[in-house]
């Protein structure tokens, strides 16, 4: 729908329900922390001297001069030569001080604003975000086992993204809905995501229809006119390339089109370490860079100084199988030098929480654990994959959401600044109890107890005797019960009818035209 196709209205402004949403505290199911924008005050871990960082950027601008990239979208061909760039063929090759150039027009820092205004979110600086996992064809629970997804599971992972205030925005489908066509599915799926949530939204860069779609949902749901949709970021996609030293026509594609509309594009390219890059990891760091940073290049070309993000997605394969891993030191070292490397260029970046377990068990909490701890100390920004990941990306898991978002609690309280002063040294309480007391019952203990430590809803910190005469229920199970109540207990934020309507109209009068082409 062009601008002078749009219903002319005064714009509406969407708050959802509050701060907070329908799970101000979790209601009866759990008892969760409150929605929290979070920033990273300790210094990122750094694998790399100044000196090593110089010498990935000098190899990653080599590869852009001499090597090349392919880009096998003839518009982006266009757009990179008439900006000056080298052209043989499909084969795009860009100097070096141009590259810089169209980088410095990045903004290190911007917002995301959804429906819900108080559910914008920051990304660059020392801020960090968690999203939902995204795309699995399938999805698992200990009833009933993996299956291949459905839309009520697609609603359900929808409702356990709105439901965390640990989630900060709804990224790509959770589960893929495989019971609705493929022509069509954008719009169910986008429709539920923009009823269901108030936060922010993502389109999948694959066809201008699906993405025109997107933008067009995403401009009323937040009951804006068009220029109000264009002036600041609303929505986003993410793009990968098509390792090694490619990017394929749709992605390319999404990229420009929401360039041209002021909306930011996060480049993650999907760089395995042996496989699809080398087999050292500075190699494939240093390749992945390359891929990132001639898209970001060509968003500056079509629309000067929007906003966009590079990503890492760098891990190692296992050399005996081909097999991806994830959560591996080689994982964590790759996000933690592509960290600097972002800081380098002075950009957003993001990164994933994710494993290569089957099931929620041990390995995929320690797998998923030393993931997040590459993102949170290597200065990542936006953290894709946060909760309910599994099999390496081909399953969502309802247990291991519950799991996860339990972590990121956990980091969120490790997030909150240390205070040192008298209160908190504590030296009249330490002196009041002396070599002999207790701290239990003191007035300072009694002022602060409630509040004074990280308080769970999932981890069991009863002894072993109490676990079991409690039934010896494992953590897996007690996941299980937990996301059955939290849908029990659903409530969907809420959303002018008019705005509903409008969007149930958009939705019916798109399907009725095809939805978009699956056909070639």
């Amino acid at each position: 729908m062009s601008t002078e196709q749009a219903p002319a209205r005064k714009a509406r402004r969407g708050r959802g329900g509050g701060r907070d949403g329908n799970a101000r505290r979790g209601g009866p199911a759990i008892r969760q922390s409150d929605w929290q924008n979070n920033v990273i005050l300790d210094h990122p871990t750094e694998p790399i001297d100044q000196e090593g960082v110089e010498k990935i950027h000098n190899t990653a601008m080599r590869i852009l001069e001499e090597i090349g990239i392919e880009m096998l979208n003839q518009e982006a061909i266009d757009v990179l030569k008439k900006h000056g760039a080298k052209v043989e063929g499909p084969k795009v090759f860009l100097d070096r001080e141009f590259v810089m150039e169209k980088l410095a027009l990045v903004p290190p820092e911007f917002t995301l604003t959804p429906r819900n205004l108080d559910r914008k979110i920051t990304i660059g600086g020392k801020n960090i975000v968690f999203g939902n996992v995204s795309s699995p064809p399938n999805c698992s629970d200990l009833d009933t086992g993996r299956r291949t997804g459905t839309h009520e599971d697609y609603k359900n992972f929808i409702k356990l993204t709105q439901y965390f205030n640990c989630i900060h925005f709804a990224g790509g489908y959770p589960v893929e809905p495989m019971d609705i066509h493929p022509s069509i599915r954008h719009l169910d799926c986008l429709y539920d995501k923009l009823t269901l949530t108030d936060k922010v939204v993502h389109a999948y860069s694959l066809g201008k229809e699906r993405v025109e779609d997107v933008m067009e949902m995403t401009r009323i749901a937040g009951g804006l006119t068009h220029e109000e949709f264009d002036a600041t970021p609303r929505m986003y996609t993410n793009i990968n390339s098509t390792s090694p030293l490619k990017h394929d026509e749709p992605m390319l594609d999404g990229l420009m089109r929401l360039a041209r509309r002021g909306q930011p594009t996060i480049v993650t390219p999907f760089t395995l370490a042996g496989a699809m890059a080398p087999v050292t990891m500075v190699g494939a760091v240093t390749q992945s860079l390359a891929e990132a940073l001639i898209a970001v290049v060509l968003a500056q070309c079509v629309n000067p100084g929007v906003p966009a993000a590079i990503g890492t997605f760098t891990s190692n394969v296992d050399m005996k199988t081909g097999a991806p891993a994830f959560g591996t030191p080689d994982y964590v070292r790759a996000t933690q030098i592509t960290g600097q490397m972002a800081r380098f260029y002075n950009m957003p970046m993001r990164s994933s929480g994710v494993c290569a377990a089957n099931v929620p068990d041990a390995q995929a909490s320690m797998e998923t654990m030393f993931s997040m701890m590459a993102s949170v100390t290597s200065g990542t920004n936006v953290v894709y994959h946060a909760a309910g990941w599994l099999e390496g990306g081909l399953c969502a898991s309802y247990e291991k959401f519950i799991i996860d978002c339990e972590m990121l609690q956990n980091f969120q309280a490790y997030f909150k600044p240390m205070v040192v002063d008298d209160d908190t040294l504590a030296f009249d309480a330490m002196k009041e109890v002396g070599s002999n007391g207790h701290f239990f019952g003191i007035q300072h203990t009694q002022d602060r107890y409630e509040t004074a430590f990280y308080s769970p809803f999932l981890s069991d910190w009863q002894n072993y005797e109490n676990f079991r005469d409690s039934g010896a229920v494992w953590t897996p199970e007690r996941a299980n019960k937990m996301w059955k109540q939290i849908l029990n207990e659903f409530e969907a934020p809420p959303m002018d009818e008019a705005i509903k309507e409008e969007l149930q109209a958009f939705v019916a009068k798109r399907k009725e035209e095809g939805g978009a082409p699956t056909d070639f």
